[in-house]
């Protein structure tokens, strides 16, 4: 008689009162007297023995296919055993782990409905309506669709999964690959991987997969409660070397420990905070040039006109903003006619907005100007008038919304130093700042016309008895002026928006570079830029972007009370008169 039918046997009063545990004892013997009642209770303890014997080494049979197949696990509806046959998958080395692992995590694994011995998994592509035998990759008839069952993958069981796939591709022949693998379990470490990481790290000989590979190896051990107090102490200085955030929130779930590993791993965090503070003062510095970048770029040319002409333009933000619509207007010519040579645009409106910047503002020095010499408070008020035309005639241009200025791919993207981030486009706008003050610093210095520029400058009535004609001087410095800042509009464009409100936002801050350093002198102005750039950038964590800008105006002010002059005061008869 089966287990099953021995416990189905209702029809028998015997076999049931023979497994009552109610019954004492010394009624047995009289109930297994009766008729048929010895040959009954000896059947009915038979089947509770073979009921034991099939729980026992069925459910340890189950286990063994189970630890034989690693598949078997992901057909439970347990998460727990989800988990782990997710781990057994990623250590078992079979060819096919990597496609069924990333079909449970797009939920496109399937398994029957009801538990069966099998232990079936399919995978459905649902664009092509096909069904796989997961096991073996072969196509499968489509199962009824009763009788299967999603597998939910839920967070736990996601975190197993990002991990796995770092296990699977730490055996790939790609060194970055296996790098970013060693990357992805340090993120997640579980002692489950610990033996594939060890094993990886056995064969690996690319120094940078290697290095990740220690790492990830120490926050395995972190994560493996049986290491040795050695082992966990050697991790903690694996990690630490690390010296970021990741590391940190890795050493901070230490904190529970006693002992040796808690004094090391609180250490190790002081050390990294000490680090990562560093490294945020020096992203505060980079983000501060490149902000002063940009405010020397809009200023060299206001430096040059307010300091030779006394002009206060006003309009000289709309020449920036000119310059950014020069830049969208020649990539506009790139995408219609040239597309394959777009990373090339950016360069050639380099030329083009210095040219159309430039001949702008002679036009505006010979049509409006020249009238207005020594009125240094109308022409505040003329340059303002003109400003407002200038937007209003790009917006009936233009129209009033923001214009798509591209990145070229040379200036995308960025690149890791150590724990800070260095942007392309800010590099960019760096280098380019620098070759463009090392360019009109060359021609202040080297030319007939910086010579004459310069010579106005000290003295205007001198130069003039001396045959050089400072009207003409007048136009070619203004328009030079406007021919700059058409430039820094042009690398404005790549790091803001281009409206017509673009000049707008940097014609305040410009003043302020150019009184600060020291009117009409280039050094001053670079240096000017650079500091309010960097203190603008310290600021802002602390009071804010608005808050930051007023604490910059205050104390600016307070320095021109002591230094009407600036930092480095132009020197001449006549600006010292």
């Amino acid at each position: 008689m089966t287990p099953a039918a021995c416990l189905s046997d209702r029809k028998s009063p015997d076999a049931v009162l023979s497994l009552r545990p109610s019954h004492h004892p010394r009624h047995l013997p009289r109930v297994m007297a009766g008729k048929g009642g010895t040959r009954r209770g000896f059947a009915s303890l038979c089947c509770a023995l073979a009921l034991t014997l099939f729980l026992v080494f069925g459910g340890a049979k189950a286990r063994a296919d189970t630890a034989a197949d690693p598949y078997a696990g992901l057909a439970s509806q347990s998460f727990d055993s989800i988990v782990s046959a997710v781990q057994a998958v990623a250590l078992s080395g079979d060819a096919r782990a990597h496609q069924v692992l990333d079909a449970l995590g797009n939920n496109a694994l399937y398994t029957w409905r009801y538990d069966r011995p099998d232990h079936a998994l399919f995978i459905h592509d649902p664009q092509t309506g096909k069904w796989l035998n997961a096991r073996t990759g072969d196509p499968v008839h489509a199962p009824p669709f009763m009788q299967v069952r999603r597998i939910v993958a839920n967070d736990m069981v996601k975190n197993a999964l990002q991990t796995a796939t770092g296990v699977l591709d730490l055996s790939s022949p790609d060194p970055a690959l296996r790098k970013a693998a060693a990357s992805a379990i340090f993120a997640n470490p579980a002692a489950a991987t610990l033996p594939g990481v060890r094993h990886a790290l056995s064969i690996e000989k690319n120094p940078a997969a290697r290095a990740a590979l220690l790492q990830a190896e120490a926050a395995d051990i972190l994560s493996t409660p049986s290491a040795s107090s050695d082992e966990r102490l050697a991790a903690i200085h694996a990690v630490a070397a690390r010296d970021d955030m990741p590391a940190r929130n890795l050493l901070s779930s230490l904190q529970g420990e006693h002992g040796p590993v808690a004094t090391a791993a609180a250490a190790a965090i002081a050390h990294i905070d000490f680090t990562l503070r560093l490294w945020s003062w020096l992203e505060t510095v980079y983000y501060g040039l490149s902000l002063g970048s940009v405010l020397l770029l809009a200023a060299a040319g206001l430096a040059i006109t307010f300091g030779v002409m006394g002009v206060i333009n006003m309009a000289h933000g709309e020449m920036v903003m000119i310059g950014a619509y020069v830049t969208f207007s020649v990539q506009q010519v790139f995408r219609a006619y040239i597309p394959d040579m777009f990373g090339s645009s950016l360069i050639v409106a380099i030329p083009a907005a210095f040219l159309v910047a430039g001949a702008i503002g002679i036009l505006i020095e010979r049509c409006m100007i020249r009238f207005l010499y020594g009125r240094p408070l109308e022409t505040l008020l003329a340059t303002w008038g003109l400003s407002l035309i200038l937007q209003q005639a790009i917006r009936s241009i233009f129209g009033a919304e923001n214009q798509n200025v591209g990145t070229p791919d040379w200036m995308s993207g960025y690149f890791a130093l150590g724990g800070l981030t260095i942007t392309l486009n800010r590099l960019a706008i760096i280098v380019f700042t620098i070759i463009v003050l090392a360019a009109l610093m060359a021609v202040m210095r080297y030319t007939p016309l910086g010579l004459r520029m310069r010579a106005v400058t000290q003295n205007r009535r001198m130069a003039a008895s001396m045959g050089i004609r400072t009207p003409w001087i007048d136009a070619m410095t203004f328009g030079l002026g406007s021919g700059i800042a058409g430039i820094a509009g042009v690398a404005l464009s790549q790091i803001d928006n281009v409206s017509p409100n673009l000049g707008q936002n940097y014609i305040i801050d410009s003043f302020m570079v150019v009184v600060f350093g020291g009117v009409g002198n280039l050094w001053g102005t670079t240096l000017a830029a650079l500091v309010l750039g960097i203190v603008n950038k310290a600021l802002e964590p602390v009071a804010g972007a608005v808050l930051g800008k007023i604490v910059v105006l205050v104390l600016i002010i307070l320095f021109i009370q002591r230094r009407p002059r600036g930092l480095f005061p132009v020197k001449g008869r006549a600006v010292e008169a």
